[in-house]
C-alpha cells in the first residue's frame, strides 16, 4: 500500500477540552499510538470538577466527586503519554481551502492537526433577571459545592427542578437552615430517587408553579421575588443565599460557521461523533444529544477517537 503524502503538521489529534469527553478520548487516543495534544482552558474548568458527588459512574459504587474523578481520566491519560496544555484556543480554521490540515489558533501559535475532537463542554445558563448579575459571588451561586459552607444556618433558594437542582440542594442541607426548592411547573423532571430523598429531607420545602423574578438585597441577598405563574402575582421570600440551576449553554462559538450547530449552539454529529466538517468531531456536553452525564460523555470521547483514528489512517493511506 502507497501511503499518502500530507502537508505538514504538528499532531494527528488535537482535543480541545478537559472533562471528562476530553480526557477519554486523550486515552483513548494515546493508547492508540496517535500523537495527540489535549488543549484545556487557561482560565475554565469543567463543570464535573466542582460536582460534590456522583454516585452512578459505574465501578465507583460508593461515589466520589467530580474534582477526585477528573484525576482519576486525567492520569489514566498521562500514564499513555497523552500530552497537555492549559491555552485557551482563539480560532479553528483550514490551512487552505485545499488542504485536510486544520489550524488551531492559541493566542500567538498556531498548530496543526489532522483532526479535532471537540469537547469543549457547557455552562450553567443564567435566568437574566433583575439583581442575578448585581449579586453574582454576594449570595447568587451557581455552585453548592462551592458556596455551600457559606450558608450555615442560613435560608437559601433554589431555583430548578432537574437534577442538578435537587443534587444541590441535597447537598445544601448539610449546611443551610431551610432549603427552598423554587420550580415553574408542579412537579419535577429529577430522577425519581432524587425526587423522594429531597421529599424525605426535612429541611427541604418546594414552592410550586414560581419563577423567579428577582434578587433582592443591600450589600449581600435578602430575598427574592417570585412570580405566580399563573395567577401572575409576586410575593418576596426573605433567604442569604440563591443557587440557580436551570440548564446549560453549550460553549461552541468556537466552532460557529466551521460545524453545524443546531438552534440551541449544541454541535450536530452522527452516530460516530462526526460533524458537518471532515475531521472534526465533537463528544460530550457540547454535542447535540439527549442525555448530558459522566459516562456518556465518557462514550463519546471513546466513540470520538474511534472514528479520528479511521478518518486518520485513510489520509495517510493506512486503512485496513
Amino acid at each position: 500500500m502507497i501511503k499518502a503524502k500530507l502537508p505538514e503538521y504538528d499532531y494527528d489529534i488535537i482535543i480541545i477540552g478537559g472533562g471528562p469527553a476530553g480526557y477519554t478520548a486523550g486515552i483513548y487516543a494515546a493508547r492508540a499510538g496517535l500523537k495527540t495534544l489535549l488543549v484545556e482552558g487557561a482560565a475554565t474548568v469543567s463543570q464535573i470538577t466542582i460536582t460534590d458527588l456522583i454516585e452512578n459512574y459505574p465501578g465507583i459504587p460508593e461515589g466520589i466527586n467530580g474534582f477526585d474523578l477528573m484525576q482519576l481520566f486525567k492520569n489514566q491519560a498521562l500514564k499513555f503519554g497523552l500530552e497537555t496544555m492549559a491555552a485557551d484556543v482563539t480560532s479553528i480554521k483550514k490551512h487552505n481551502s485545499n488542504t485536510v490540515i486544520w489550524e488551531i489558533s492559541l493566542g500567538n501559535k498556531i498548530l496543526r492537526a489532522l483532526s479535532v475532537i471537540a469537547a469543549t463542554g457547557a455552562e450553567w445558563r443564567k435566568l437574566g433577571v433583575p439583581g442575578e448579575e448585581e449579586f453574582a459571588g454576594k449570595g447568587v451561586s451557581y455552585c453548592a459545592t462551592c458556596d455551600g459552607p457559606f450558608y450555615r444556618e442560613k435560608d437559601v433558594i433554589v431555583v430548578g427542578g432537574g437534577d442538578t437542582a435537587l443534587q444541590e440542594a441535597l447537598f445544601l442541607t448539610h449546611f443551610a437552615k431551610k432549603v427552598i426548592v423554587v420550580h415553574r411547573r408542579d412537579r419535577l423532571r429529577a430522577a425519581d430517587i432524587l425526587q423522594k430523598r429531597a421529599a424525605a429531607q426535612k429541611k427541604i420545602e418546594f414552592i410550586w408553579k414560581a419563577t423567579l423574578a428577582e434578587v433582592v438585597g443591600g450589600d449581600l441577598v435578602t430575598g427574592v421575588k417570585l412570580t405566580d405563574v399563573e395567577s401572575g402575582k409576586t410575593s418576596e421570600i426573605p433567604a442569604e443565599g440563591v443557587f440557580i440551576f436551570v440548564g446549560r449553554i453549550p460553549q461552541t462559538k468556537l466552532f460557529e460557521g466551521v460545524v453545524k450547530l443546531d438552534a440551541v449552539g449544541y454541535i450536530i454529529t452522527d452516530d460516530n461523533m462526526q460533524t458537518s466538517a471532515a475531521g472534526i468531531f465533537a463528544a460530550g456536553d457540547c454535542r447535540a444529544k439527549q442525555f448530558r452525564q459522566v459516562i456518556t460523555a465518557a462514550g463519546d470521547g471513546a466513540n470520538a477517537i474511534y472514528g479520528a483514528e479511521l478518518y486518520i489512517a485513510a489520509l495517510k493511506g493506512e486503512s485496513y
